[in-house]
């Protein structure tokens, strides 16, 4: 089966198509994810699709293009979904004919922070792997599909256990795009267990 075919839609938006090696999202103004920090405002209503798993240990991996994107903040990436309140999502955000935001939003318990670092605007496709390592998760990105690069690691306070994951696509102001997202992978968890400093004694 291909993963494709174990998604399954958190809010379906009006325009998609998914083949088995291909998914296509149209985006319609003002959707997004955000939760309260600085903004002061919550937007919960883009389109999700994602897949369920209990594995505790796994690396997904995507490929994004957004070549038609042009306005601001239109974006896709790879989400992780749990409810409302706490998910986390990485994509590269347009900004202006001269730079864009690649960056990841985690959001725990109704509060979400932004990490951004400015890329060139004539990027129009970005790799991302998504691992878990039980409760804590580690975000990548890449341009080639090869060499991937850390975005961020973060604990995720409701990600354990069952879990959901797969792709957004979204445009908060009055704009609408298609985004394409191919060469899907699960694979064993790619981001290894920390050989360093030891755990703390509980």
């Amino acid at each position: 089966m291909h993963l494709t075919e174990k998604m399954s839609w958190m809010r379906e938006p009006r325009e998609f198509s998914i083949e088995p090696e291909r998914i296509t999202i149209t985006t319609e103004p003002h959707t997004d994810l955000w939760q309260r920090t600085y903004y002061h405002f919550r937007n919960d209503n883009a389109p999700v699709l994602q897949m369920e798993t209990a594995e505790r240990f796994f690396s997904f991996i995507v490929k994004t293009d957004f070549r038609e994107s042009y306005h601001r903040f239109d974006q896709c990436g790879i989400v992780m979904y749990l409810d409302a309140e706490n998910w986390l999502k990485a994509s590269v955000e347009y900004e202006n004919g001269s730079f864009q935001h690649l960056g990841s939003v985690v959001t725990n318990h109704g509060w979400s922070d932004w990490a951004t670092t400015a890329i060139p605007a004539d990027v129009k496709s970005m790799w991302y792997r998504l691992s878990r390592r039980e409760d804590d998760y580690c975000i990548e990105c890449s341009l080639d599909g090869r060499d991937f690069r850390q975005m961020r690691v973060c604990h995720m306070w409701e990600g354990a256990g069952t879990i959901r994951f797969g792709v957004y696509a979204c445009s908060p102001e009055d704009s609408r795009f298609t985004a394409v997202f191919t060469d899907f992978a699960l694979t064993d968890c790619a981001w290894k267990a920390h050989d360093g400093q030891q755990p703390d004694a509980d």
